[in-house]
């Protein structure tokens, strides 16, 4: 297929903006991280955790350049991207501490910057720019469209739409779909209704109890500024794959609003954004996944293998450098690794492994490191052992979030309980079969799903002898694979 016009374009202004920050970074080295995960996986907490370990000189011994002191300040500096909300990272970090409450999830693109002054190994004095960037994992989801036509993603949502269980959830669009005439003349009505009930669907997919992760079109479900726009009020129909819609008609409407869509949200976040990225890491909530049952821990599977075939991933050399920067390191995370007791950890990062292991055999085909990590950026519990029944079982302790409930009791927010969360099982394949290795609660009826992980609040911590050190899981490993050779 030839290049397209908008293509070319894009290529050249990325080719000119990656000249512009080489320049920069000859005089300043500036790593350009990108954060982001799909929806509740933590990215707002892992970004606000970071940034307070370099401020405050954190607990990380795994991060040599901090353990070993070489690492002399680190500040807050002002981000180069003016267009670019700030992250705002002082106020998550009164509402995880002052208020024990978790922030609000990430719902569009944000950046900090940090400046780390730091002791090279040779002795010599130097400064690392770290520029953070938070975007909803959402986004990356959208990427595949700049190469699919509207016929061919109708076409791929609808089958996935027809799968369970998906299409309980899906009957009221589908209902509807059934009463369109993809040929008939335009109807603003008719497409508008279509839009919102195909948005209820993907809505109804990502609520807890089914935790989906495939659901493009990713603004669909945080539509920002664009609410109600036409760029947003389009709908998958049933039309052939290879066919052309009669002109004024609703099939030529959608398809028009489908490359609208892309023209002014997708290529945009990839060209101002995504692809100035220099390390890459991905959150994954695996346990929410695990709640809900096999069907979304495929999809999830699924959502991970899009996401990494969007990187522009390779070992950085110079004239990539210049002309199109590449990704050479991605961490894919489990988060909430403080809900398991940490005999499941390693168990935790084997499924993880399983999930984008085919993925990231090709990243790492083109000279990119990649590695996989169970890490909770902020510990929520603390670890015990629990006489149960005569038997002694590693339990972790923490405080449930209001309306949380287990064993037939509702937390309240203010109570402390020990839970034994289980043991993930040793061979991750077991997670993936039809049956599972436990009920999820996306097929199981109300009340008898036999694997439970509770929500926890942030932990109270001791704030007398001022700003506390926020306890974590393996935050400093992820650092050192991030950043910790650019601070040698």
């Amino acid at each position: 297929m030839a290049p397209s016009l908008s293509g070319i374009l894009d290529d050249l202004t990325l080719s000119a903006r990656a000249l512009a920050d080489y320049s920069e970074s000859l005089f300043n080295p500036t790593v350009r991280l990108g954060v982001t995960g799909l929806s509740r996986a933590g990215k707002t907490v892992f970004i606000t955790a970071l940034v307070h370990g370099f401020l405050r000189g954190g607990r990380f011994p795994v991060f040599e350049s901090l353990s070993s002191g070489r690492i002399a300040r680190a500040r807050l500096a002002p981000q180069p991207d003016d267009g670019i909300p700030r992250f705002a990272y002082e106020a998550h970090l009164r509402t995880l501490i002052e208020e024990r409450l978790w922030p609000q999830s990430t719902t569009d693109i944000s950046e900090l910057r940090l400046a780390i002054d730091y002791q090279r190994e040779n002795g010599a004095m130097r400064t690392l720019t770290l520029d953070i960037v938070d975007y909803p994992g959402e986004w990356l989801l959208d990427l595949p469209l700049l190469h699919k036509s509207y016929e061919q993603w109708s076409a791929e949502s609808l089958k996935l739409s027809r799968q369970s269980p998906r299409a309980a959830l899906a009957a009221p669009w589908h209902a509807h779909l059934k009463s369109l005439n993809a040929t008939d003349l335009a109807n603003e009505a008719a497409a508008v209704t279509a839009a919102k009930l195909f948005t209820d669907y993907l809505r109804a997919c990502r609520q807890e109890q089914f935790a989906m992760s495939l659901l493009p079109p990713g603004r669909f479900l945080m539509p920002g500024a664009l609410e109600n726009s036409p760029a947003l009020t389009f709908s998958p129909l049933d039309v052939p794959e290879d066919g052309t819609p009669p002109a004024d008609s609703l099939w030529a409407m959608m398809r028009r609003r489908y490359e609208s869509y892309k023209d002014i949200v997708v290529r945009p976040f990839f060209r101002d954004h995504f692809a100035r990225l220099d390390r890459q890491i991905v959150l994954v909530d695996a346990l929410a996944a695990f709640n809900a049952g096999p069907e979304a821990l495929r999809d999830l599977e699924g959502a991970l293998a899009g996401i990494l075939d969007c990187f522009n991933t390779g070992r950085r050399t110079l004239f990539s450098m210049m002309f199109r920067p590449r990704i050479d390191r991605i961490l894919f995370a489990a988060t909430k690794a403080d809900h398991l007791h940490r005999t499941s950890h390693d168990r935790l990062e084997a499924i993880l492994r399983r999930m984008v292991d085919r993925a990231a055999s090709r990243a790492e085909f083109t000279g990119a490191a990649t590695d996989v990590v169970a890490l909770a950026a902020v510990r929520a519990t603390r670890e015990a052992s629990v006489a149960h029944h005569g038997e002694t079982l590693p339990s972790i302790i923490g405080t449930p979030m209001p309306g949380e409930i287990s064993g037939g009791e509702t937390f309240d927010g203010d109570s402390e309980a020990a839970t034994f969360p289980g043991d993930l099982p040793d061979t991750p394949d077991d997670l993936f079969g039809r049956d599972g290795a436990f009920k999820g609660s996306s097929s199981a009826p109300p009340g008898e799903t036999d694997f439970r992980f509770l929500r926890f609040r942030p932990p109270r911590l001791d704030t007398a002898q001022g700003e506390p050190a926020l306890p974590h899981i393996r935050l400093d490993r992820a650092l050192q694979f991030l950043i910790g050779d650019k601070l040698q």
